[in-house]
């Protein structure tokens, strides 16, 4: 073969090995793409689509949010058909379904019982105030007692109120008016009277809190709690050791004088 074929041979393989070269170059990476039509480089074409994939998840995102700010709409429209106001003006607008017919007249028995007792302990003050029995510490303090009672029973009425209960007022018994006894003196049986009286009371309000119970009435048992009970359980306290202190000192004669000096120089 001569010279001239080989340079000849040479120069055509070369040649074909770069048109090849060439060929892989620009299907491995283009250098530009065409969008809608324009021609664009690679780079900016990857920008793009970058660009609406994150369109793509806001979109996403905004359809996930409106769904949720939709809840609460249904919610108020549950609470108009689930909680309607009556057009009744007889019937309260305040009272729920927790407040039954029975956490009702519960509140009003008690609202009885807090002033058949204070009815008691007014009588006691009327006692210990007569002329000829004069001890006025003893008047004092049954007259404070009995205001007690009656503010508890208003605190209970204004609660039936509040929660659009109906106050239905009951008969008051009328208490007895002499309170000595032959064997332990007035001023011992009038306290333990009055510590039996604070024991039904006690007793009382936690069958009101059974009732509230039973009722799921969440409130009304927070209220028993904290505005009657604990305080009940205070007065059964001090008055038995009223009891107590008049059974050490003897109930009669100059140790009751004593007392009753104490509980009139008290607060």
């Amino acid at each position: 073969m001569s010279t001239a074929t080989l340079m000849a041979s040479s120069l055509a393989a070369a040649g074909a090995s770069a048109a090849a070269s060439r060929t892989r170059a620009s299907v491995a990476i283009p250098s530009r793409r065409s969008v809608a039509g324009v021609s664009l480089p690679a780079a900016k074409i990857n920008k793009i689509s970058a660009s609406r994939l994150v369109v793509t998840r806001a979109a996403a995102d905004t359809e996930k949010a409106t769904t949720s700010v939709a809840k609460p709409f249904e919610g108020i429209m549950e609470a108009k058909t689930s909680f309607p106001v009556s057009d009744n003006r007889s019937e309260s607008f305040a009272r729920t379904s927790h407040f039954s017919k029975s956490c009702e007249q519960a509140i009003n028995e008690q609202i009885n019982i807090e002033y058949n007792i204070s009815y008691i302990y007014h009588a006691m003050y009327a006692y210990f105030a007569r002329d000829n029995v004069y001890l006025p510490g003893l008047a004092k303090h049954f007259q404070h007692e009995s205001g007690e009672e009656r503010e508890h029973a208003e605190l209970l009425m204004n609660y039936q109120i509040m929660r659009g209960g109906r106050v239905e007022l009951q008969a008051i018994m009328p208490p007895q008016v002499d309170f000595d006894h032959p064997e332990k003196g007035d001023a011992l049986y009038a306290f333990e009277l009055s510590l039996s009286l604070e024991k039904l009371n006690n007793d009382r309000l936690l069958i009101l809190h059974g009732v509230a119970d039973e009722a799921n009435d969440a409130n009304m048992m927070d209220f028993i709690e904290g505005a009657l009970l604990m305080d009940q359980v205070k007065s059964v306290q001090k008055v038995a050791e009223y009891v107590s202190a008049l059974r050490r000192m003897g109930s009669k004669g100059d140790a009751v004088w004593h007392f009753d000096q104490m509980m009139l120089n008290k607060d």
